[in-house]
């Protein structure tokens, strides 16, 4: 029972490594979309987050199974109930970098983001992109010094997002109302992938460390 038990473990993990894959070309793609306004990457974009989605309500059955099935207990229950955790966590990356591509798809053939706030937003997708990647790596190998990393991505995003409230504040900001709109739920799509990533990071640290900050663990809440 013990080796099922496990193997049953090991499945859950490979799922959450595959969930942050398809996450990582998401929001890769998604920004590819954005500033390149090409509409039938925004579209596929869109329609690859069933598989996203699939794979949440998969892992989460597995969880369940488990908990049902094994009646788990100390670290292997930290485990199951933090993989809970973060499956929804990716998932709701996925929903975001989704939202990215509607955007662009929404405005075809013109560019959503106006010449003025374009840089901002070009750093904004590198930051994400970096999360991801991060984040996948930190799946992969629970090797927390990525968890830092993250962090310093997601403290860049918050800066970014910062920058764009300057942006469409700005008396001189030549963009339309549409595009000022479009420009703020940008921001903050980018911002709160960040801190998904971030939490996946620090549950990912708890898992190894047995440390998890009681404030941030309400943040993430």
């Amino acid at each position: 029972m013990r080796e099922i038990f496990e193997a049953e473990l090991r499945q859950v993990g490979d799922d959450l490594i595959e969930m942050s894959r398809l996450v990582e070309s998401a929001i890769r793609r998604a920004g590819d979309a954005l500033l390149e306004a090409d509409h039938q990457l925004a579209q596929e974009v869109i329609a690859s987050d069933h598989a996203i989605d699939r794979l949440e309500s998969e892992l989460d059955e597995r969880c369940v199974h488990l908990l049902a099935q094994q009646a788990p207990v100390a670290t292997d229950l930290r485990v199951v109930i933090s993989a809970l955790r973060i499956s929804a966590s990716l998932e709701r990356m996925g929903d975001l970098a989704r939202h990215v591509a509607e955007i662009a798809r929404g405005r075809y053939p013109a560019e959503a983001v106006p010449a003025p706030a374009r840089e901002t937003f070009v750093k904004m997708h590198g930051a994400a992109v970096h999360v991801a990647q991060r984040t996948t790596a930190l799946l992969a190998t629970r090797d927390v010094a990525l968890a830092a990393e993250v962090q310093q991505d997601d403290d860049l995003l918050d800066a970014l997002h910062q920058d764009t409230f300057a942006a469409t504040l700005d008396p001189e900001w030549p963009g339309t109302t549409q595009q000022t709109v479009d420009v703020t739920l940008l921001g903050r799509y980018y911002e709160r992938f960040g801190d998904h990533g971030v939490s996946v990071a620090r549950r990912i640290t708890f898992l190894v460390t047995g440390n998890f900050d009681d404030e941030h663990a309400r943040t993430d809440a």
